[in-house]
């Protein structure tokens, strides 16, 4: 069971690792393959890891999330928890890093519509309450990847973040840099945002029906799972196996007669 849990580590971690804008249906359709419902907390750190890594592939990984959702929801609403939780707690450590790059996660799920846009309201709310040069640089980059598709579900919301921005610019307590930031992100407003689609074409991968958009608020407490992320003996192995084969033929028709994928590296667990 070890060896199996260390090569689905193993092979969740390289396919993530190799996604991108052209081959990621291939990479969906690998990843189906691969029991993630016993690695589902294997793929959601793998995801996390690699999109803190690589923000410019924020777009690229939350598309993955976001067909993976249609056909296993715990899996994106255990990943929105997880990063909700993150920019938690790098807001309150004032980590400017992970806070900028949680946040395009958050708003690229947004844009795909795994996460609802409320959480997205909130965030920006919290990040302009008392305006900091850097809450203030990470709300602008937060809108500017999410504006498009606020503008579309939430015109309203989205006006009221505007008035704050326009608050802000002339209470004028924040950096020159900054205040240009905001001036740069009205001129990105009035062009509807067009250099900033909410989702790219070719990463436009879910029909409106099967979308699962999940309500989680920022002041929610959520039960992490942490305990899915390691290793531990199960009684009905063999049964659970059997029956994730019954979920991957549901989803990927009978031509799946590949075997099982057991290659027995060892992969030392973080």
């Amino acid at each position: 069971q070890r060896m199996s849990w260390e090569a689905l580590k193993k092979s969740i971690n390289g396919l993530v690792n190799k996604v991108n804008v052209g081959n990621i249906q291939a990479i969906v359709i690998e990843l189906l393959r691969e029991n993630i419902i016993r690695g589902r907390a294997l793929l959601i750190r793998s995801l996390m890891k690699a999109q803190m890594a690589s923000p410019n592939f924020t777009h690229v990984y939350a598309c993955l999330v976001a067909v993976i959702n249609t056909k296993m929801p715990e899996i994106g609403e255990l990943l929105l928890k997880r990063v909700i939780n993150q920019f938690r707690r790098a807001y309150k450590r004032n980590d400017k890093v992970v806070c900028n790059a949680v946040t395009r996660f958050i708003a690229q799920l947004v844009n795909q519509q795994v996460a609802h846009e409320l959480i997205a309201l909130q965030m920006l709310t919290l990040l302009l309450e008392v305006p900091t040069d850097d809450s203030v640089e990470v709300a602008v980059t937060f809108v500017i990847d999410a504006g498009a598709t606020l503008a579309e579900l939430t015109p309203q919301g989205l006006n009221a973040i505007f008035e704050r921005l326009r608050g802000i610019l002339h209470e004028g307590s924040i950096d020159k840099r900054v205040q240009y930031m905001i001036e740069q992100l009205y001129a990105k407003r009035k062009s509807n945002f067009a250099e900033h689609p909410g989702v790219l074409p070719e990463l436009d991968l879910v029909e409106a029906d099967d979308q699962i958009t999940h309500e989680l608020m920022l002041d929610e407490s959520f039960d992490l799972e942490e305990g899915l992320d390691y290793f531990t003996f199960d009684p009905e192995f063999e049964e659970n196996e059997q029956k994730f084969l019954e979920v991957r033929r549901a989803l990927l028709g009978d031509d799946d007669d590949d075997g099982d994928d057991d290659d027995d590296d060892d992969d030392e667990s973080d």
